[in-house]
């Protein structure tokens, strides 16, 4: 069965930062494929915004280029790019230099009908300027959007005084912080999961669950990038994607789909995570860096290798493991172990939900100690959900028990390409759907939680653990979930 493609309205989607990695990545591949599937036609329009003096076949012909690299053979179609190209239009315009703003009438369209929306690819440092340059030029409206992308600060204080920056002149149900873990196609299934079956959501409790686990490993380096050593593991994972999946496993049924009474039950949960302070930041979190590793005639470099020799010595994080609690009736005595990483044995995202044993087991010991069920809900890659769970072993000769996975896979049960996360969230913006995107209180509450254990870790001035590239992390992790009898879900199968 296809799915339903229900197109937008009309729109002008303004992108500051256009001659970007992140547009030519992400931005222009997933606005090809809305279109290329009838989501949106000619009538809308792009409009790139940067310092570089480009033109409008300069940007037309990066368009191309985008495509060409990041959108699949098959799914290229010249006469369609052709048309997808012609909606583009580019703009010079340093927003640094307030003397020379330079002019959006030609681009932009005067008509209330036509959506207009503003998406700020760039640093954080310029979202106000952007935001005062739109509102002074006269291209602010009530009913516009900004769509703003992390890192929102380093920590609750900056976070507070960027969103001060923007909230300057959009309210609150204008502007969409994105979060592409959110636009994943297996994260909103979580939702299905729990909410529209009635089988998972009785024993979705204590009572049932012995703990939960959130991996999100990457088998790459952190490379070269100056953002990551100012901002390391917890910044850049803990404190955005993997709080949101934990919000999204733990959070109360909404009374609706309704963004803010999602939006609602999430916050209440980021509220009732028990702080990590003082000692308790060592017993409840490590932190780990990767070494280089040589192997086979071939090397792979450690993290300070990778580093420009003024950042050599570096305690920048590229591994983070920690234990969450959530402090309430559902929840309580119910550990969230969280782990993430840079150089990892595979990239691997994924939620396992761990029940507890059975309370008496009626088969004796040579048929097989039954183990207790496991929920595995896979991110990426190759798409799906798993349910582990016990059944009698085929064939004569009495009750051997042995584990099997129900597996459906999304590949598997579905024909149709998925669409990635950017495409589904850029249209959102456009539908005016804030569902998938963080509200301000979510994203303060979240800093509130995660800058003590970065403010602890600054005061000890340690190290962090070393692992080798290419493995499960540092041995310190093994130990945090060891400790309390359980072990790290690592069956890849």
């Amino acid at each position: 069965m296809s799915s339903r493609i229900i197109p937008v309205p009309p729109f002008d989607y303004v992108v500051f930062g256009a001659t970007g990695d992140l547009t030519r990545r992400k931005l222009i591949p997933a606005l090809y494929h809305r279109f290329k599937d009838g989501q949106f036609d000619e009538q809308s329009r792009i409009i790139g915004v940067s310092r570089s003096k480009w033109t409008d076949a300069q940007l037309q012909e990066a368009a191309r280029a985008s495509i060409a690299e990041f959108v699949a053979p098959e799914d290229q179609d010249a006469a369609v790019i052709d048309r997808f190209v012609s909606t583009f239009s580019y703009v010079a315009n340093d927003v640094t230099d307030e003397q020379h703003w330079a002019d959006l009438d030609t681009a932009l369209r005067a008509d209330p009908r036509i959506i207009r929306a503003f998406y700020l690819a760039v640093a954080p440092d310029l979202f106000g300027p952007i935001c005062q340059y739109l509102n002074r030029k006269g291209y602010y409206r009530r009913d516009a959007r900004v769509v703003i992308e992390k890192p929102l600060g380093h920590d609750l204080d900056s976070s507070i005084e960027i969103n001060d920056a923007v909230a300057h002149i959009f309210k609150e149900d204008q502007v969409y912080r994105i979060d592409h873990y959110l636009g994943k196609e297996t994260v909103q299934n979580l939702l299905a999961l729990r909410f529209a079956n009635i089988m998972f959501e009785p024993i979705w409790n204590s009572a049932h669950i012995d703990h939960v686990q959130i991996t999100v490993a990457e088998s790459v380096g952190a490379g070269t990038r100056g953002y990551y050593d100012e901002s390391g593991a917890l910044r850049d994972m803990i404190q955005n994607h993997m709080l949101q999946l934990l919000c999204l496993v733990a959070m109360e049924p909404p009374a609706s789909d309704d963004a803010n009474a999602l939006r609602d039950e999430k916050l209440k949960v980021l509220r009732s995570l028990k702080p990590i302070t003082g000692p308790e930041v060592g017993r409840a979190t490590v932190r780990g860096q990767y070494r280089g590793v040589t192997a086979d005639a071939t090397s792979v470099k450690g993290y300070q290798e990778e580093l420009p020799d003024d950042k050599k010595g570096s305690h920048t994080e590229t591994f983070v493991a920690l234990k969450a609690e959530i402090e309430n009736w559902r929840w309580s005595g119910v550990p969230f172990y969280l782990r993430t990483g840079k150089r990892m044995a595979t990239r691997v995202s994924e939620i396992v939900i761990q029940f507890r044993n059975i309370p008496h087991s009626i088969f004796d010991h040579a048929q097989g100690a039954p183990r207790p069920n496991r929920l595995v809900i896979r991110l990426q890659p190759d798409e799906g959900v798993k349910l582990l769970m016990m059944i009698k072993d085929p064939g004569p000769g009495g009750m051997r028990l042995r584990e099997v996975p129900l597996n459906l896979s999304f590949a598997e049960a579905f024909s149709e390409r998925t669409p990635e996360a950017y495409e589904r969230l850029l249209l959102d913006v456009i539908r005016g759907n804030q569902t998938l995107f963080m509200r301000r209180d979510e994203l303060e509450a979240a800093w509130a939680w995660v800058d003590p254990i970065r403010e602890a870790w600054d005061a000890d001035r340690e190290a962090p653990q070393p692992y080798s590239a290419g493995t499960w992390g540092p041995t310190g992790a093994i130990a945090l979930i060891e400790r309390d009898g359980r072990t790290w879900h690592e069956d890849r199968g």
